[in-house]
């Protein structure tokens, strides 16, 4: 037996890029505040200038990035969100783009970065070496929402192996037992979707948001952030009451196309505020 005074020390490796994201959102829960969870379109209004929009919406308090590659076919997209798509496909912004577009923007901010990224990109690329590619360039995890759980079984694996989250949607039609198969597939957090159609603005976040979040908790610890019909400051801050973040795109996405960077600036300032100072 040997000496346990000659065995070989254990030296702990880099942290995996999924507890960036744990890190953040565990410790906003611990200071009892939600985060802002913001969307852009990579490439749009063109490559730089979405750097730019990124690095923006950092400096102004968001504690998240979601970061949307363009595709032709933006299933869960309402239409703001698809013209600027359309618009950063025309200027010739391909995933090879995203990925150098994620490598500087996780070097230069916090902001743990997560995709929004439909499943025929992951698959043209194979699931291992997409993973793998996205924890090279920094990104903490991938938002799939064409991809249920029950079919993810390459993607959870090339994600355990890359120590990226993979982030599935629960919508307020999902069963009980859909919803503990989603958490229990998913890591960094559980994405609620606050309206059923596809994005875009709405008069006001879906009435059974709340009783969604806690469905999700029931089945799981894992911070739960609610999107897809949050854009107002006011509408950020009612679901920042009871959910762990509120995710922000339409609005932010057509700020920036109608007032530049300091249009975005000043809408994402606003919704931070909202989001961090709304509980007692």
């Amino acid at each position: 037996m040997p000496d346990p005074g000659t065995r070989p020390r254990v030296v702990a490796g880099p942290p995996a890029p999924v507890e960036r994201l744990e890190g953040r959102l565990d410790g906003l829960r611990r200071e009892g505040r939600a985060a802002l969870v913001a969307y852009g379109v990579a490439g749009y209004p063109d490559l730089d200038g979405s750097l730019a929009a990124f690095r923006t919406m950092a400096e102004a308090g968001a504690d998240v990035l979601e970061v949307g590659p363009p595709y032709s076919d933006p299933l869960i997209d309402g239409p703001v969100i698809q013209r600027a798509v359309t618009a950063a496909l025309d200027a010739g912004t391909r995933l090879d783009d995203v990925l150098g577009l994620v490598n500087e923007l996780t070097a230069s901010v916090d902001a743990p970065v997560v995709l929004l990224v439909y499943y025929n990109l992951v698959a043209h690329r194979g699931p291992k070496r997409f993973a793998a590619e996205l924890a090279a360039a920094g990104a903490c995890g991938a938002v799939v929402p064409d991809l249920p759980p029950e079919e993810a079984v390459d993607g959870l694996e090339a994600a355990a192996g890359a120590g990226i989250a993979p982030v599935f949607l629960a919508a307020p039609t999902s069963s009980d037992t859909r919803l503990a198969a989603i958490a229990q597939a998913s890591r960094g957090f559980v994405y609620a979707q606050a309206s059923l159609g596809v994005t875009g603005l709405r008069a006001s976040p879906a009435a059974g948001i709340e009783e969604l979040v806690g469905r999700v908790r029931a089945h799981s610890d894992l911070p739960v952030c609610a999107g897809i019909g949050v854009s107002t400051p006011d509408q950020a801050a009612a679901v920042a009451r009871f959910a762990d973040g509120a995710i922000v795109g339409t609005a932010l996405v057509r700020r920036l196309g109608d007032a530049g960077i300091p249009g975005l600036r000043a809408l994402t300032t606003e919704l931070a505020d909202a989001v961090h100072t709304t509980r007692p």
